[in-house]
């Protein structure tokens, strides 16, 4: 009864960086104070992931979940950024997304709905440009590939 489960997926190796020195690496980097704010709310959230999402407070979850500049300008913003990789790839993914979705509404009639599509691809960026911003910056991840 207390074999360990088979199905489970493998555990993490626990990481030499400590909060600390987390935390040092923030203070050092080449952003402004209201990036490194968010960069600590993304540590103090678990990283990327954010598996403590919830001990942060609705404020501090909104300010690492949305990003009205990524949402109004999309891919300019990300290529602002630094992020070209990402500004393509989810430009590209977006567009495509919306043709066929929009295609797909206009066949069953529904062709009006069609024009808010690009809403919900300024949403992708804008929930996204953080985490990613975050990526770069904190833990050097230069793209998808």
């Amino acid at each position: 009864m207390t074999e360990p489960n088979r199905f489970a997926p493998p555990k993490a190796e626990i990481s030499e960086m400590t909060a600390e020195s987390a935390r040092s690496d923030i203070e050092s980097l080449p952003v402004s104070v209201s990036w490194k704010r968010k960069f600590r709310l993304i540590e103090k959230a678990g990283g990327p992931r954010q598996p403590n999402l919830k001990a942060l407070s609705s404020g501090e979850r909104l300010k690492i979940g949305f990003n009205i500049l990524a949402f109004l300008l999309g891919p300019l913003y990300y290529l602002a950024k630094g992020m070209w990789k990402k500004a393509i790839a989810l430009f590209g993914a977006c567009a495509l997304a919306i043709l066929v979705i929009g295609l797909a509404l206009n066949f069953v009639g529904l062709g009006k709905l069609g024009n808010a599509l690009g809403y919900g691809a300024a949403a992708i960026f804008a929930v996204r440009a953080n985490i990613d911003y975050y990526k770069r910056m904190v833990l050097g991840d230069k793209g998808w590939w």
